[in-house]
């Protein structure tokens, strides 16, 4: 038997008594075909006087919230404009319970009934996510770059002697003690990345990790001078230094 979830919806407060295709006339139906099809419904979700064009949180909690599989397997409702009038947005829908792994099952267009195309419409959904994934990182990044070549933060490892909070590079204030120590040896003693590690190390300095420091460790920070100094950068070595909006630390 197949553990299922039940939604039910009518969109405006007048549709509540006079609906011909109502509540009680929806939880019929569903009730009747779970029966006949050996699915137990182990909990009712509902919409009763909601928009349907913008608000369903009884929906939008099964498909957001914590109803996952097991125990959910599908969830029925008794036609898909129950869900959403827009069949792209019922197949959005569609998609996104079919990555939790609980398949959509409106009772009215079973689209189980048409064998291979079924598995054909199910491909085509996740399709249409993938798009949807897609576009949304595509506009993420595009968010990124843009405020990247303000001189923005914009994601990823922060360098030593930074942090990120609320989206901004801050300084951490004892890594730019580290820091300093580093670019006055290097820069202003000539003392090599051996010295360097060994005088740190003695010092009881560690990394970001808590580990003692080495070679590479310091090299690292010396070759992001540039940001000490207050420029930033993003999308790789091939991208542009622009002036940062963050504290430099060499100054």
């Amino acid at each position: 038997m197949k553990n299922v979830a039940a939604y039910i919806r009518v969109s405006t407060d007048g549709q509540l008594g006079d609906d011909k295709f109502g509540l009680d006339v929806q939880r019929e139906q569903i009730i009747e075909y779970c029966g006949k099809n050996d699915m137990n419904i182990i909990r009712w979700f509902s919409d009763e006087g909601e928009s349907g064009a913008k608000y369903r949180p009884g929906f939008d909690e099964i498909v957001y919230g914590d109803v996952s599989n097991p125990p959910y397997e599908a969830v029925v409702v008794a036609k898909s404009d129950r869900v959403a009038r827009d069949i792209n947005i019922y197949f959005y829908y569609q998609g996104s319970l079919l990555r939790k792994g609980i398949e959509l099952i409106s009772i009215t267009e079973d689209f189980g009934q048409f064998g291979v195309f079924a598995n054909m419409l199910k491909a085509f959904t996740l399709t249409c996510a993938e798009m949807e994934r897609d576009n949304i990182n595509k506009r993420t990044s595009a968010g990124r770059t843009v405020k990247a070549s303000r001189g923005g933060y914009s994601g990823g490892r922060t360098p030593f002697g930074y942090k990120a909070i609320d989206h901004q590079m801050v300084i951490v204030p004892s890594e730019a003690e580290i820091v300093r120590t580093i670019f006055r040896m290097k820069d202003d003693e000539g003392q090599t990345y051996k010295a360097i590690v060994a005088y740190l190390n003695e010092q009881g300095y560690t990394n970001r990790s808590g580990s003692k420091f080495s070679i590479s460790t310091v090299q690292t920070i010396y070759e992001n001078k540039k940001v000490y100094e207050g420029l930033y950068r993003y999308g790789g070595k091939t991208a542009d230094w622009v002036q940062g909006q963050h504290e430099p630390i060499l100054g």
